[in-house]
């Protein structure tokens, strides 16, 4: 079961001293700067320290008076946070940064990374299922992630308790990596922190979220793109029909990658999730071979695109009214920004600063796989 592939659109040059890692810091921790408006300040402005000085008048511009974006001394104590914690910050373009995660829409420009980062360079599978596995579901996870390692995969999961927790303490001694929803130095649920203890010492435990941030529901559908981002295939062992491995599944697809699931009995709540996947296309797994024979030699490349240059700025009154046209096409549910740019017929260049000026000013928000939503 394969989704379509997507490129970002977004490539970029890593910050090469101190002082421009921590302008990128700040940029990204800024009052409503999300990845796109983040990615969109870089690229139009050339610089970090040119995008922090320009946003004050962006958003003057957009009707919010008063910006200041994120202070540096805030910024200087979540670095200083990292390296308590003895975490690494790997920042998009840096070759230690994953090499599939860096072609997914929206990828993450920084990482917090806690253990051996050198796994981020291997091949990875991710595993993700129940959180209320059953003992079958447990055996066939811990079973399947061993194998896996073996045969030289880094097991890739979320931290959760039952099937993601059997896997990554499988996969131990072979490379596992965990990813976390909030801050790398933050431990959820507690009861796994000696796993996540060895894992920082053997595996790797990483975050795109500042570091102490407790988690919150709405962090765990962001931090499953980056499972699904990492991996060459999303295995689901165990999942109800409304699950987040399903979110992780759906991710998947949406970047290209293969979906594989463990079949389970139909009159188990727990397996609805991975019968329903079967049932759409998704490749049947039985063993470790099964993962094995369908996985490629290697990953597929990825070519980036080559941007368009920067338009010129447009009247004031046109402006207007390209806000007011895409506030009318926005509501509560969220809507892919393709399809709105192709509703609105009117140029990507021309659309694209007009939703930095909406998501500053806090009429529309950006959700995971490039929708957008109007917010009042």
């Amino acid at each position: 079961m394969t989704g379509q592939a997507h490129s970002s659109t977004h490539p970029q040059l890593p910050p090469t001293t101190e002082d421009d890692r921590l302008d990128h810091l700040r940029l990204l921790r800024s009052r409503r700067v999300g990845i796109a408006t983040y990615n969109r300040l870089i690229r139009d402005h050339g610089t970090a320290r040119a995008a922090l000085a320009a946003l004050p008048e962006i958003a003057r511009a957009a009707g919010v008076d008063g910006y200041a974006a994120c202070p540096e001394g805030v910024a200087v104590a979540e670095l200083r946070a990292g390296r308590k914690a003895g975490a690494r910050l790997i920042f998009r373009g840096e070759a230690a940064y994953p090499a599939l995660l860096s072609h997914v829409p929206e990828a993450p420009p920084m990482l917090w990374c806690l253990g051996d980062a050198a796994l981020l360079a291997r091949p990875k599978i991710a595993l993700v299922g129940a959180r209320n596995a059953s003992s079958l579901g447990l055996r066939m996870a811990r079973k399947l992630a061993a194998d896996l390692a073996d045969a030289g995969l880094v097991v890739v999961s979320g931290l959760a308790r039952g099937i993601d927790a059997a896997a990554h303490l499988a996969a131990l001694t072979g490379g596992t990596i965990a990813v976390q929803a909030g801050g790398v130095d933050v431990i959820y649920p507690s009861e796994n922190a000696a796993l996540a203890h060895d894992i920082a010492k053997s595996g790797l435990r990483l975050s795109e979220q500042p570091m102490g941030l407790e988690p919150q529901a709405r962090h765990f559908p962001v931090r499953n793109r980056i499972i699904a981002g990492l991996a060459q295939a999303v295995i689901v062992i165990e999942a109800a029909a409304k699950s987040g491995s399903l979110i992780t599944a759906d991710a998947a697809l949406a970047l290209g990658r293969d979906v594989m699931a463990v079949p389970g009995h139909p009159f188990d709540a727990r397996a609805g999730g991975c019968n329903h996947l079967l049932r759409d296309g998704a490749l049947l797994i039985r063993g470790a071979e099964d993962v094995l024979a369908a996985l490629p030699d290697t990953a597929p490349a990825v070519t980036a695109p080559v941007l368009p240059p920067a338009p010129a700025p447009r009247p004031l009154r046109e402006i207007a009214a390209l806000h007011s046209m895409i506030l009318d096409r926005l509501g509560p549910s969220p809507v892919a920004e393709d399809q709105l740019i192709r509703d609105l017929a009117e140029p990507v260049s021309a659309v694209a600063p007009a939703l930095v000026d909406l998501e500053l000013e806090g009429m529309i928000a950006r959700q995971p796989g490039g929708m957008l939503m109007r917010c009042n």
